[in-house]
């Protein structure tokens, strides 16, 4: 697992922010038009029928798939920079770090910024804490 310094993540923290408000993105328009879909087949069941426009209706489904698939590449592209997603609708990453000899996680969520949390792995979100001393006074090759 790849862990970051207290910097390296404050630095990586435009390039993931933006990819995660991607995913957001992408997930959100997604849910709109799977919300589209789900009315029209309402429709057509409480009708008993109707003339669908068949082409328009494929075009929706091929605009879902990508938008679902955007969605998935840049969450790809933050697991692959070893950041980690972990919940989307509030927007929640992890930067794993090493402290003391102990693997703990930076976290930040959308909206605020900078990161000025860190949690155990344990712990989770609920254990979040304010960054400490101790984060900016280690050495480099102590936390990798």
């Amino acid at each position: 697992m790849k862990t970051f310094t207290l910097d390296e993540a404050q630095a990586l923290l435009p390039i993931v922010q933006s990819l995660l408000n991607r995913a957001i993105e992408a997930k959100q328009a997604a849910g709109t038009l799977q919300e589209e879909m789900q009315e029209l087949v309402r429709h057509i069941f409480i009708s008993g029928g109707v003339l669908v426009d068949i082409a328009a209706t494929h075009k929706r489904k091929l605009a879902l798939e990508a938008l679902v698939q955007r969605a998935k590449d840049a969450i790809e592209e933050i697991d692959a920079i070893g950041v980690q997603v972990k919940d989307l609708d509030t927007g929640l990453l992890d930067f794993p770090c090493m402290l003391e000899g102990e693997t703990v996680l930076l976290c930040w969520k959308r909206g605020e910024e900078r990161i000025e949390f860190w949690h155990r792995i344990e712990d989770g979100f609920a254990g979040r804490q304010p960054i400490d001393a101790r984060f900016r006074r280690a050495a480099p090759e102590k936390l990798n």
